[in-house]
């Protein structure tokens, strides 16, 4: 049962608010509002007794286009209402915006992702009995709202029609502990987001929300670290602790964090959209050729974008995506609008439309060779050349410039003043000849040893654009690892890019041994993460012959019909 009531409203701001939703509809390319819509108040009981809050929006049609469900822990109100649900009640959908439990009105406890899967569960069978139900829905939304997508997928109910899931994981450990050092800048300043999020006074909530980057940073730098993000956090985010003390993304701990085997049972139209610099680039990659090998109607859209930028710079593409297949797969009443089953921006071209990700490509070697410069051959007389050394001093790790980040500060960035510091290994080619296009994830090998067996390695791949001795650079893809075990050569895969190097840039490989805050700092003496005291050093020796960067190298003009010569010499 549900308790339902319509929302009182002014008219006149009602009035207005519709107003401005077609406004930005125009704007933002979509297709004609086609109806009026009323907004309702209803309760969704769960099985042990709890009842989320969500609002119906009930189009004023006799010939709905069908239902759409959103679930996330962010509330209802603006931009949620004015982004997932007005849209499409605006275009003939019941859409049910849903507060998952402990949040905003919805009664229980908030665990991140634990109570996903039958909490989603128990709103599908509570959305399919109600009278104005259309026969089938499809499920949208972004990060956790595409969390709650997966976790309704492990079992995927017979009404379900089609998803669209925007930078949305289906493994939260992956996303936490994927690297082996837990992502603190990201969820850190998540927790501390979501544990604010309702404070009365929304003013006071949105300069700690823009104080964020700073505080983390402070929190990061204390010791030890768990009592420091603690005094950040105060008493909320509760489950922070236990997310740092488990190290393992194999551990029984993050079991009810993933839906990998959605991967596996999923059959319906699946849309995907991401970001090349969004933290969770790698799991949308992983999710579309998981579903593609399956041969599930799966489509691919990745932007220029950061986790942030996809529902500012990259709202248009989002929102006109999501209503193309959501008319095509939920309502049937469009034939679906994309040239290609894949749309990426190759970054320095432009948005290229492909049949499948990744294209063709031939891997090329670039080795590093004394003189701090890249080149296509080994360099020789290896016993006689001294490695490449590096200190890093986790009293100053080295700091996070740009990237893939949560934080507003991440994204594409100049990082020439990284090349400046002495716990930094640069490696730069010559200028190319030609563009150079990269399809896919590069990889680092190193001939690595260090003094000290606890040690972490981040590397980076530039484009450095200016002549001269050190050049301006932007950041292009980034990888990290932290060392379990000493090994001859360590292997490392940055993110997944779509990049054409100019003609007249250079490629530059930066290496180092840290990259805070945005993961936690190694204290190189083997304590936990959250209890860590003490500090203790380590150099870093890169040996050459085997150390080089693998770059898959495709097409330079990339079409749905053909591939073209990879050219990109190096001058």
């Amino acid at each position: 049962m549900s308790m339902t009531s319509t929302r009182p409203a002014e008219p006149a701001l009602h009035s207005l608010t519709e107003a401005g939703v077609n406004a930005a509809g125009r704007l933002l390319g979509l297709r004609p509002a086609t109806t009026g819509y009323r907004v309702h108040r209803v309760e969704v009981p769960m099985r042990d007794g709890a009842r989320l809050v969500a609002d119906h929006y009930a189009p004023a049609t006799s010939s709905p286009a069908g239902t759409v469900l959103v679930r996330g822990p962010y509330g209802r109100g603006f931009p949620f209402s004015l982004l997932f649900a007005r849209p499409y009640a605006a275009r003939g959908y019941h859409v049910v915006l849903q507060s998952v439990r402990g949040t905003f009105g919805s009664t229980g406890v908030f665990e991140p992702m634990v109570n996903e899967a039958a909490d989603g569960a128990d709103t599908v069978a509570w959305l399919v009995e109600q009278p104005w139900f259309t026969g089938s829905f499809a499920t949208i939304g972004p990060s956790y709202l595409g969390f709650t997508q997966w976790a309704i997928l492990q079992e995927p109910p017979p009404q379900l029609a089609a998803a669209v899931i925007t930078a949305g994981p289906h493994d939260f450990a992956d996303s936490v502990y994927g690297t082996g050092s837990f992502a603190v800048s990201d969820f850190l300043g998540w927790s501390d987001l979501v544990a604010h999020q309702e404070d009365p006074i929304r003013l006071v909530s949105g300069i700690r929300q823009a104080r964020a980057p700073r505080r983390v940073a402070k929190a990061v730098a204390g010791a030890p670290f768990g009592a420091s993000a603690r005094r950040m956090l105060g008493a909320g985010a509760p489950w922070f602790e236990s997310w740092v003390e488990n190290p393992d993304p194999d551990h029984p701990f993050w079991q009810r964090l993933r839906f990998s085997s959605s991967l596996d049972r999923v059959q319906v139209p699946v849309l995907l959209l991401g970001g090349w610099q969004d933290i969770f680039v790698r799991q949308t990659m992983q999710q579309y050729g998981r579903l593609r090998r399956r041969g599930v109607d799966v489509a691919l859209t990745i932007g220029p974008w950061t986790h942030t930028e996809l529902l500012t710079k990259g709202l248009g593409t989002s929102l006109r995506e999501t209503l193309d297949w959501l008319d095509t797969h939920l309502a049937g009443t469009a034939s679906l609008g994309r040239p290609g089953r894949v749309r990426v921006c190759v970054t320095g071209q432009g948005w290229r439309n492909l049949p499948d990700w990744p294209p063709a490509t031939s891997q090329r070697a670039l080795y590093l060779r004394p003189g701090r410069y890249l080149d296509d051959t080994s360099p020789t007389d290896l016993p006689k050349l001294s490695p490449a050394t590096f200190r890093y001093n986790p009293a100053n790790p080295t700091p996070t410039i740009g990237g893939a980040l949560l934080s507003p500060i991440g994204g594409y960035r100049d990082d020439s003043r990284l090349a400046l510091r002495d716990d930094v290994l640069t490696f730069t080619s010559a200028t190319l000849l030609h563009d150079l296009c990269v399809y896919g994830n590069p990889v680092v090998e190193l001939a690595h040893r260090s003094n000290n067996p606890n040690v972490d390695l981040f590397v980076r791949v530039s484009e450095v654009f200016d002549i001269g001795a050190k050049g301006r650079s932007r950041n292009v893809s980034d990888g990290y690892r932290r060392l379990s075990a000493p090994a001859k050569t360590v292997k490392i895969e940055l993110d997944p890019i779509a990049h054409r190097f100019r003609a007249g840039s250079r490629i530059r490989l930066l290496i180092t041994g840290s990259w805070s805050p945005r993961y936690a700092r190694n204290p190189g003496t083997g304590e936990p993460t959250l209890t860590a005291r003490h500090l203790k050093p380590a150099t870093h020796s890169i040996a050459y012959g085997r150390s080089r960067l693998l770059l898959p190298i495709g097409p330079l003009d990339l079409s749905a019909n053909g591939v073209a010569n990879p050219g990109g010499d190096v001058g």
